[in-house]
């Protein structure tokens, strides 16, 4: 009788007690029995992580936010600094800067509605009778009583239902009131991360294991010079947004075109609910001043600038800023305003960048060295075994070094 191999299970005989029944199963159920409960151990830490940054929205949202306006706002800093400004000093001066800079283009806006608005009234009646001689004298012939039915059905709705449209009003108040703290909240962080970032991560990086530091410092920095990437890029989405739309509006000859390119620009920065407000506010103006046909000449304009955003510029800009493919791009969009809505767009794209910056640097880097990674440079985001450098981009070193070597062989 043949004695079993190295590595292979004696099998049980039928006749004998049988206490351990593994050498039973195929190997095939065993594999994925094993594959299966491990999977569901990492779907349940992944759900109990989603569920405690959701219960703790109110804090990660404005800390995601804040580490997202210091990406855009560190390089300034670094420049006053680099100059002999004292940091705090060059903290307070860009915050300032930057709180005019919104402030200035958001009153520039309401200034501008305001200033135009008796003439959009104006053009708001104008509008309504020609709906109205249309209702009655046009295809429909609607009579009088008819339309004056409808809009007392309409008075009538509303006073139906005040109770809800109150209780809405509230609930919006309080929605408002939590956006204020969250927005001061997110301004105190920010000038904190401004101030001393490099001494908060150096804090945080003492935590891990001495052996694994460097590497995880260099991840890190990486990690945030692709956040520095993705704000440029996508400040150059929302110009492309504004200087399209305001060109539509423009050649329609819808009034308020500055101050309508100027919203869609800060829109922009809001992913997908952003586009679609400043993109409504448009559409209502132009219904209001130009008509019915004006309105759907500049929704059509309005919707192939967005469709160049979401499917053109988003995926290659972005893409290309932070070495994501543009269906990631597309995907984490999708799946952030399905998991968490606003924010959840707002923040996944520089999450899968983030992420992908530091897992490549982690996986791939060799010997990094963090003082020699300046994470306000966009170029700091790749590993220093990048793609670019394996083609021929060689340091000054090897170059020295291939010199060096060539000289010898003519010699």
């Amino acid at each position: 009788m043949s004695q079993p191999g190295r590595g292979q299970r004696e099998q049980p005989s039928l006749s004998e007690p049988v206490t351990d029944v593994t050498g039973f199963i195929p190997r095939g159920l065993r594999v994925s029995a094993a594959l299966s409960w491990r999977f569901i151990v990492v779907i349940a830490a992944l759900y109990a992580v989603v569920w405690l940054l959701g219960y703790l929205a109110s804090v990660v949202v404005p800390v995601s936010i804040a580490l997202l306006l210091s990406a855009l706002l560190a390089p300034a800093v670094s420049r006053l600094v680099r100059i002999r400004f004292p940091r705090g000093l060059a903290t307070a001066i860009v915050l300032v800067a930057g709180l005019a800079v919104l402030g200035g283009l958001l009153t520039f806006v309401i200034t501008q509605f305001s200033s135009g608005l008796p003439e959009l009234q104006q053009q708001l009646t104008t509008s309504l009778n020609q709906i109205k001689d249309w209702l009655i004298n046009g295809p429909l012939h609607l009579r009088q009583e008819q339309i004056q039915d409808f809009i007392n059905q309409a008075i009538g709705f509303l006073q139906n239902n005040q109770a809800s449209i109150t209780t809405t009003a509230l609930t919006t108040a309080g929605t408002v009131g939590e956006i204020l703290t969250g927005f001061v909240l997110t301004l105190f962080v920010t000038i904190f991360f401004l101030a001393g970032g490099d001494g908060i991560w150096s804090f945080l990086v003492r935590g891990v294991p001495t052996r694994v530091r460097s590497r995880v410092d260099v991840a890190g920095r990486r990690g945030f010079a692709s956040l520095v990437s993705y704000i440029r890029a996508t400040a150059a989405v929302a110009v492309v947004d504004a200087v399209g739309i305001g060109i539509g509006l423009w050649i329609v000859g819808v009034p308020l075109v500055i101050p309508l390119a100027t919203l869609v620009f800060l829109g922009a920065f809001i992913p997908i609910i952003g586009a679609l407000i400043t993109g409504g506010v448009a559409v209502l103006i132009a219904l209001v001043s130009k008509g019915v046909i004006g309105a759907v000449v500049v929704l059509a304009i309005v919707i192939g600038v967005m469709q160049l955003e979401s499917h053109v510029l988003q995926p290659l800009l972005l893409g290309r800023a932070v070495r994501l493919h543009p269906l990631a791009v597309v995907l984490a969009i999708a799946t952030g305003l399905v998991a968490a809505g606003i924010a959840g767009a707002l923040l996944a794209v520089p999450l899968l960048a983030v992420l992908n910056a530091g897992v490549r640097s982690l996986l791939h880097e060799h010997d990094p060295d963090p003082a020699t990674v300046d994470a306000l440079h966009s170029k700091a985001a790749y590993p220093n075994d990048a793609p670019d450098k394996a083609e021929g981009k060689k340091s000054g070193k090897d170059k020295k070094d291939e010199d060096a070597g060539s000289g010898e062989d003519e010699k």
